[in-house]
């Protein structure tokens, strides 16, 4: 059994900036990452004009900046780029293609027991004092089940394996799911010549970017939420007009608010709402059933189909291979306990990157918790 000072589950951004802040510490660990690339998610998972909808400001991983010549939202390329930067400027080297498969807490040895299986060299077994869960909330798409599903013909993917539109011209796509990834995919397909929808079944918020930025500035001049708020969502009506007759009906509490307490973010306009006015985007509710390549709507409403895409977000896989983490997560692999309480565990046990608070929600947690092992590092340790 590999003895190590702390273990890392997981190459993503989380992981990697926890690396980034222990070594600043001078606080030896290993890293693993099940696939054989690290931010697996951006490089093999996203679509192909994915770009950061926050200025790049809150997207800073700690002790590193983006370069200055880069572009305020940076595009995917870019983005992956300084994740690769980052990676050799603090010389993170993960473990590739190493699937954890349990770690427990043994009472006795005060250690966490790490079991994982390489592809090359098979299982190996590692003592760690600490562990760092930096899986995140994405670990896992997740896809609805659907009555008639199963009847349904034509292609159906998770947005995780959607590239481009280009696949896609003259084809008839209905997208389940309105969060940034359902407008954006949908925005693509219309823009490439698909006939396109996009099921919206709950109220949410529509910004610009450059109001989220505006959000973000007034937020560090500590004025009232409320206000900010009421402040976007005029701005919003203006730019945006009256939504409400197009079937995007906004929240009672404005975006802000609605993203601190239930950690759901506005939607980032990026031309939908155009495309939605015009008639080339169409606006359903929820799914009804499925008989083969129709779809009926709950509304009565029905429309055949070539292919569905769904936008329907991910979970945590955290619960399969964490046995024994004394009630740090709950029964969906999420922290129990809200912002900012939701890093620290039992045991020498931390979560990174599950606070819903993007890039910068990530600096926070890995700084906070590298800080804290480096307090706690003369805890008991077995021989």
């Amino acid at each position: 059994m590999e003895k190590v000072e702390v273990f890392i589950v997981g190459a993503g951004p989380s992981g990697l900036a926890t690396a980034a802040c222990l070594s600043k510490l001078s606080i030896p660990y290993i890293i693993a990452e099940r696939e054989d690339c690290v931010v697996s998610l951006w490089n093999k998972h996203t679509y192909d004009r994915l770009k950061l909808h926050i200025a790049k400001e809150f997207c800073e991983l700690p002790h590193m900046a983006y370069p200055t010549d880069s572009p305020t939202y940076l595009p995917k390329d870019q983005f992956l780029r300084y994740m690769e930067d980052y990676v050799k400027h603090f010389n993170i080297s993960p473990k590739f293609n190493t699937t954890v498969e349990s770690c427990m807490y043994n009472e006795v040895r005060k250690c966490w027991v790490v079991t994982t299986h390489n592809k090359v060299d098979g299982p190996t077994m590692y003592a760690s004092k600490f562990l760092v869960v930096a899986t995140g909330e994405n670990s896992m798409g997740y896809v609805p089940e659907i009555v008639g599903l199963q009847s349904f013909p034509g292609e159906t993917i998770h947005s995780s394996n959607y590239k481009s539109g280009n696949d896609y011209v003259g084809k008839s796509v209905l997208v389940v799911g309105c969060g940034n990834s359902g407008f954006e995919i949908a925005h693509d397909l219309a823009v490439h010549g698909a006939n396109t929808s996009i099921i919206i079944r709950s109220p949410l918020h529509v910004m610009t970017k450059e109001l989220i930025h505006l959000g973000m500035v007034l937020s560090t001049w500590h004025l009232p939420l409320k206000l900010i708020d009421l402040i976007l969502m005029i701005l919003a009506y203006i730019l945006l007009g009256d939504l409400s007759k197009y079937g995007i009906v906004r929240p009672n509490i404005g975006p802000l608010t609605l993203k601190a307490k239930t950690g759901r973010s506005a939607i980032i306009d990026t031309g939908t709402t155009k495309l939605i006015k015009k008639g080339d985007i169409k606006v359903f509710g929820p799914i009804s059933c499925i008989r083969g390549n129709l779809i009926e709507f709950a509304d009565g409403n029905e429309r055949y189909y070539d292919a569905i895409v769904f936008a329907t977000g991910y979970k945590s896989t955290a619960n399969i291979w964490l046995k024994n983490d004394m009630n740090m997560l709950n029964s969906d692999g999420i922290p129990k306990n809200d912002f900012p309480n939701h890093w620290k565990g039992a045991n020498g046990l931390y979560s990174v990157g599950f606070a819903r608070r993007g890039l910068a929600g990530i600096a926070h947690d890995a700084n906070i918790v590298a800080s804290d092992i480096h307090t706690n590092k003369e805890m008991p340790y077995f021989n």
